[in-house]
């Protein structure tokens, strides 16, 4: 059976959509960056052929496994958001478009979709305690925090620390 990919959702500023081969350029310049790589699970990618690997990674996603996005801005790649695998999202957006309320614009139509098109009951995040602004985005959408995990993540020779958050079907429906 044929993957099915997700269908494309526009904000009033944003086109969230199926990554694609010719996102290459647009996403290397975001996981190139130190700054956009800062918090991730992975160190900014030194070659575009690690880019190039990753964004076959997101494009084979198959869809009982997980959603990921594509976040456009006026024609121009700015970062992903989704679900690489259900229930966990994860997000990043380059450098110069932080600040502007992209991230939480681009998020609440995939919560949405997790939990009235996927029926998850609980959505789930993994965050770099210092990264506060992402931990404050989340937490403007909703999340609680549910725990904290020492030395997590091995990324470019440091351990490092998680938070734990989540967000719960029926208190994203009373919110909404």
């Amino acid at each position: 059976m044929a993957a099915t990919h997700p269908p494309v959702l526009q904000t009033e500023r944003l086109t969230l959509r199926p990554a694609a081969e010719g996102d290459l350029d647009g996403l290397h310049a975001i996981m190139s960056d130190k700054r956009a790589m800062a918090y991730w699970s992975t160190p900014p990618h030194c070659s575009i052929e690690t880019t190039r690997s990753w964004l076959a990674v997101m494009m084979a996603i198959r869809p009982e496994e997980g959603e990921d996005y594509i976040i456009e801005h006026d024609g121009r790649v700015i970062g992903k958001a989704g679900f690489y695998r259900f229930p966990s999202i994860g997000y990043f957006l380059h450098p110069d478009s932080w600040g502007n309320g992209f991230a939480q614009e681009a998020m609440r139509p995939i919560l949405e979709r997790g939990f009235t098109t996927h029926l998850l009951a609980r959505i789930t995040a993994d965050v770099d305690p210092r990264n506060t602004g992402s931990l404050n985005l989340l937490r403007r959408l909703g999340f609680a925090e549910t725990g904290y995990r020492e030395k997590s993540w091995y990324i470019g020779g440091e351990w490092l620390d998680s938070v734990d958050l989540a967000l719960e079907a029926r208190e994203w429906a009373a919110a909404t």
